[in-house]
């Protein structure tokens, strides 16, 4: 489908599985490859909704001495944004139920950086969607966290889980982004790169 990506090898810089299932949904042939120790630290000055492709570029710098010339890795980074704080993912599940109270009832951003490259060339962007949530009771966002694995999630929820069939109220965007990766926004740039 992607003939001027015929010449690369595609690998993708993700240890998370969301991302993986999301890439192989357009059907092009890649390898997970990843490396740690990459500093995920930003200047305070980058508005908030910038600070994810900021990341994704760092993350590509990391594996530019990686890569071989018929190579093209793609990184991304993303982030739950509500009332001007990011939203990583929780320490622990306390941090994890504080994050779910926070959103309760209320709308918040989920903004995924991507960047494509290889030795030669290189792109980037970023996507957001906007989020509502509906209010949460306790016990909904207990047995979320009690149940679920919220702290390898940004923002502590999984849209695919059960907390987005009973929080998530509207979605205005992409919902693979909310997921961990804009799938349509990459096909299209894929498609021009």
């Amino acid at each position: 489908m992607l003939q001027n990506l015929q010449n690369y090898r595609i690998l993708l810089a993700s240890k998370s599985p969301r991302r993986r299932e999301l890439l192989q949904q357009l059907r092009i042939p890649f390898k997970v490859i990843t490396i740690g120790g990459i500093d995920e630290s930003f200047p305070q000055t980058i508005p908030l909704l910038e600070v994810p492709q900021y990341i994704s570029e760092v993350k590509a710098d990391a594996y530019q001495e990686k890569i071989t010339t018929d190579e093209l890795v793609i990184t991304a980074d993303t982030m739950v944004i509500c009332d001007d704080r990011i939203l990583g993912k929780p320490k622990n599940p306390a941090d994890a139920a504080d994050m779910l109270r926070l959103l309760s009832g209320r709308i918040h951003h989920v903004a995924t950086g991507v960047t494509i490259s290889t030795k030669e060339k290189r792109t980037s962007f970023t996507t957001v969607s906007e989020v509502t949530f509906a209010e949460l009771t306790e016990e909904e966002i207990n047995y979320y966290v009690e149940n679920y694995i919220p702290l390898d999630k940004a923002g502590a929820y999984g849209i695919q889980e059960w907390i987005g069939a009973v929080a998530v109220s509207s979605i205005k965007g992409s919902f693979y982004n909310v997921m961990g990766l804009p799938v349509h926004r990459l096909y299209q740039e894929l498609k021009l790169f």
